[in-house]
């Protein structure tokens, strides 16, 4: 088995800055393919990462493309990477649906060579509840006791104008777990609110349309929008996944074969914990009332998150000294995310 336990020593968080192939090398394809076995349980939404996959096998002039490596099927027969695709009868369901679990249990019984389970949602985060949330949280973190040699691959859910407030709500909540807890996430929502300049949309839906509020006037599409102004072959390629559009498809694959080749050992890009001689650091550290960042990278946005996952502060402009305030924080452990252009990273600190 690929694992010798269920906890990485830090979050893996694979959002829009994942959702792509150039930093992906063929030694990390190639590991993926020989050493995992995936089952994934979805419904349409989740089909999304399938078909964008499949679509992706054959796309040579595409960029970034590593060569015709792509490939997957069920056994992952031909050297192809090996995915059980439906291998459960639904995805995550609906307000604190645990149905999913007592077949999980019996597949894994019947199939010992499985060591990676992903599931995705479908509507459930829009109708959900905190505590319904935490119950999906809990069970995951149950099954993830009982096989230690399995990775279970955390979801967000997709994105809904019509319930704008709760999806916001619930997928941060599940993400801030992941971060406070050191799990994988696959960021579906996250996904799917940036195009591939890292333009941000705060209003969206699954299908890429963006509005001016929550429910409010449509502007446009921003899948469409990238798609007409780059050219189908080489800088996307056109698949039909469910509910959305080509360019949709084609990050959540890149995003999908990043995720893969974390889970097989590639360290990725800036996922680590960073040191002195790396290209982002923190001092000081404990630090009383101001923290400083250093990074070679022009710092967009961080996050401080507290030991539970709450985000506590969030700052967006930096001073040339990148200083952080935390003179208000109670004194305690926490945690820096990061977001340049090129990476994400997340550093500890603690607060005096």
């Amino acid at each position: 088995m690929l694992f010798s336990g269920n906890v990485f020593s830090q979050a893996i968080i694979i959002d829009h800055i994942c959702a792509k192939l150039e930093p992906i090398t063929e030694t990390a394809i190639n590991q993926a393919k020989q050493t995992l076995h995936i089952a994934y349980g979805h419904t349409s939404h989740g089909s999304q990462l399938i078909t964008g996959m499949s679509a992706l096998v054959g796309q040579t002039n595409l960029n970034g493309y590593k060569g015709d490596i792509y490939n997957w099927n069920e056994g992952g027969t031909d050297g192809a990477l090996d995915i059980d695709d439906y291998f459960g009868s639904g995805d995550l369901g609906h307000n604190g649906d645990t149905t999913w679990a007592p077949p999980t249990r019996n597949y894994l019984a019947n199939n010992n060579d499985v060591n990676v389970i992903i599931y995705s949602w479908c509507g459930g985060v829009s109708d959900n509840t905190t505590a319904g949330i935490q119950i999906y949280l809990d069970k995951m973190n149950e099954l993830e006791q009982q096989y230690p040699n399995v990775k279970f691959v955390y979801m967000t859910g997709h994105s809904d104008s019509g319930s704008d407030a709760t999806v916001k709500a619930n997928n941060q909540q599940i993400k801030d777990y992941c971060i406070a807890n050191n799990k994988v996430l696959y960021d579906f929502y996250d996904i799917e609110r940036y195009n591939p300049d890292g333009t941000f949309f705060e209003f969206t839906n699954d299908y890429c349309n963006y509005y001016d509020g929550a429910g409010g006037t449509l502007l446009g599409n921003w899948a469409s929008e990238w798609q007409d102004s780059h050219t189908e072959g080489i800088d996307w390629y056109n698949c039909s996944p469910a509910h959305t559009l080509a360019l949709n498809g084609n990050l959540k694959a890149y995003a999908a074969w990043w995720l893969w080749c974390r889970l097989a050992g590639w360290e990725g890009t800036g996922v680590k914990n960073i040191s002195k001689e790396t290209s982002v650091n923190i001092f000081p550290n404990p630090v009383k009332n101001k923290l400083i960042l250093k990074s070679k990278d022009a710092v967009l946005k961080t996050e401080i998150i507290d030991i539970t996952g709450k985000i506590v502060k969030v700052q967006n402009i930096f001073n040339d000294k990148n200083e952080i305030d935390v003179s208000k924080l109670n004194p305690g452990i926490y945690f820096l995310r990061i977001y340049t252009r090129k990476m994400q990273n997340i550093l500890r600190f603690i607060k005096d």
